[in-house]
Parts: structure tokens; sequence; C-alpha cells
């Protein structure tokens, strides 16, 4: 049974992919940098093929918001992605913080990263994911030059306190930014209420540590509120077997904790949700908030 055929009653929620490697890991020390990047044995390959088949198993297509530098590297990937209905989407070009990062520097990165993804696609590339969820409130002018750059929607605010980015007290819904270039589409990552807190259950570490019961339950909370989950994983979360990075101890918990889990709870949001891409979510609920199918 395809992802759009279940639950009727449920809202469509987005599923989407942040392809990355397993050295790609931020903010840690001694973390590689870009220039020993090449020397590493890659892993995004083979764990984003299988990513890829699973969602073809569930008939689910998803946004892949690529690293270009990753994309340069395995233009396949991305031609593959694309042809097998998956949107194709920029997760910058060189992974960096952009609260670390100079005005000048960030627009370069993300104007690099879409014109890569653009000449292998051969296909508009709309949305925007950064590094981290690293768009922060000292970080303002990112939404200008991202609608500058030409870019039409945005996932980068995670609307919660967390290690390194957040935007504690931002809006949690789907909604339309202002800047001085022009309109953005930002779609904050979930969360929802959990002991009074603001938490996200839908992503990354998030997604790893806790039980699939407990995502199920809060996802059906999201989507009571009104709201689609945005579930996000990155391909080195299903490779158990990845090399690790030296780190302290709570870091790596949270960077490996129950990696063998994540095909798992994977299935089981594939099988009991209806899941799409960014972009279909908008073709298909864009007129509630203010966006049509072409933006």
């Amino acid at each position: 049974m395809s992802s759009e055929a279940k639950g009727s009653a449920d809202l469509l929620n987005i599923m989407s992919v942040d392809v990355e490697d397993w050295f790609h890991i931020l903010d840690v020390r001694p973390v590689p940098g870009v220039d020993r990047w090449d020397t590493f044995e890659s892993r995004v390959e083979r764990n984003l093929l299988l990513l890829l088949d699973a969602f073809d198993r569930h008939g689910v297509q998803v946004t892949c918001f690529f690293l270009g530098w990753v994309a340069e590297r395995f233009p396949h990937l991305v031609r593959t992605a694309a042809a097998r209905g998956h949107e194709i989407a920029s997760h910058g070009h060189l992974h960096g913080l952009i609260y670390r990062d100079t005005r000048e520097a960030f627009a370069q990165d993300i104007r690099r990263s879409r014109s890569v993804l653009e000449d292998i696609a051969q296909k508009p590339v709309l949305g925007y994911r950064a590094p981290g969820f690293s768009i922060v409130k000292s970080t303002p002018w990112a939404f200008q030059e991202l609608v500058e750059a030409g870019y039409r929607y945005d996932s980068s605010i995670f609307p919660a306190a967390r290690g390194h980015g957040g935007l504690a007290g931002a809006r949690i819904d789907p909604h339309r930014l202002s800047t001085a270039s022009g309109s953005l589409l930002e779609f904050p990552i979930s969360v929802t209420s959990f002991l009074g807190q603001r938490v996200c259950f839908f992503g990354g570490g998030y997604l790893r540590l806790f039980p699939s019961w407990l995502v199920q339950r809060m996802a059906r909370a999201v989507n009571k509120d009104g709201r689609p989950v945005i579930y996000y994983v990155h391909p080195r979360e299903i490779d158990s077997h990845q090399p690790r990075l030296p780190m302290a101890p709570s870091r790596r918990f949270k960077s490996y904790v129950n990696l063998a889990t994540t095909a798992g709870k994977l299935d089981a949001i594939m099988r009991s949700q209806r899941l799409t891409s960014f972009q279909r979510w908008i073709d298909d609920n864009g007129a509630a908030i203010g966006v049509g199918p072409d933006g």
C-alpha cells in the first residue's frame, strides 16, 4: 500500500534525509577538516541507497537535502534520488555552522550548493536546511540571503533549546517569513510539549533515543495540533558499523545511541503514516498557509 493511501483521517507528514557522510558530525573536536574529508572511507553511497530502497518498498517520496560536497563526489546519488521521484534540496556545501560564518560566506555557500545540485539534477532546487539547524537569533540575515539565492522554502528553525542552533520560543507551525527581498516559507522542525518542555522526537538522536511507541504517540499529538510532523534522518543513522570519531562520552552517546534501531523505526513510521516530500506537501497544502503549487 502506498503512503498516500494510508489513514485518510491522518495528516500528511513529511520525511526528509540530510545527505552527508559519517564524518560530517558537527561541533566535535577533533573533527577532520574539509581538507581531510577525501582521505576517509565514505559510507554515504551504501547507506543512502539502503534508505532509498526502503522508501521504494513503502511507496514514499521524500526530500533529500544534499550536502553539495557529497553531490560533487557522488553525482549519481543525486540523479538516482531524483529518478526515483524524490525531491532534491540543499544542505549547504561545506556543512559549517552558520552562526560561526560571515554573511558573505553563507551567501556563497548556499549559492554554490544550489548551483551544483541543479546542474546534476537538471531541475530547480527550492528548499534548504542549515547544518545543525544553525540559523539562530544572531543570524536573521540568513533568510534574506536564502530568498536572494532563489530558495522558496527553508527547514532550518529548531524551535527549542539544543546543543548548537535552536530558536527557543519560535513559531512551531509552517508559516511565511518576510524579508526585505521577499518571503520564504518556513517549516520548523517538529516539537511537541513533553513534561512542560518543547521536545523533538522525530529525527537524528531524538528519533534514535526514544522508543518507537513514544515517537508514534508524539506524532499523533503534533497532528492533533494541526501540524505535519517533519521527520529527518541521516544516512549514517542506519549504519551501526560506521567508524567512530573520538569525542566526549556525552556527545558519543548522542551521536551513536541506538543506531541499530533506526531502520526499524523508519519502517514503522512508513507503515502507519502518510508521508511525502516538502514540495509535494506544499503543492497539496500550501493554499492553507498562503502559497500555491508554484510557490
